[in-house]
């Protein structure tokens, strides 16, 4: 397994992940295209985890100052169970503490058990709630943070 940040190549392969997994951010074509593209300073974080079979996984973060946002988070189904999500978490603590932060946060989807126990298992505690947060359908979003110590 390897995971290492994405470049404006990979993504036909991000949109593939992102569109096969129903539980996704679904973001557009273009949104992922500027990120992609962006200055090499840009506040964001694509990391792409592969396996025999090329990219099976992605993590989208974005940093506010001392604070970064995971914004989503996809591992291919057959990859699944492996410790890829694991790995993609583990990378952007790898990668955004030297970057001064303090602090990571994150929501999800309520019904998502596997993300829940993911991310309890790499450390992260919930913070709080938000009712009705996400549509189609509609479902309340769990609030998590990792602090740095």
């Amino acid at each position: 397994m390897n995971i290492r940040p994405a470049t404006s190549a990979d993504l036909a392969a991000i949109l593939e992940l992102e569109r096969s997994t129903p539980s996704a951010a679904h973001w557009s074509q273009a949104q992922y295209d500027a990120i992609l593209n962006a200055p090499h300073a840009t506040e964001r974080l694509v990391l792409i985890a592969e396996v025999e079979a090329g990219p099976s996984g992605f993590l989208v973060a974005r940093s506010a100052s001392d604070e970064w946002e995971i914004e989503n988070v996809v591992v291919a189904e057959f990859a699944r169970r492996r410790g890829l999500g694991r790995k993609l978490v583990e990378s952007l603590r790898d990668a955004a503490r030297p970057r001064g932060a303090r602090a990571l946060f994150l929501e999800v989807r309520e019904s998502n058990l596997a993300a829940l126990a993911l991310y309890e298992s790499c450390g992260f505690k919930k913070t709080g709630r938000r009712i009705g947060y996400y549509s189609c359908p509609t479902e309340d979003a769990i609030l998590y943070s990792f602090a740095f110590s």
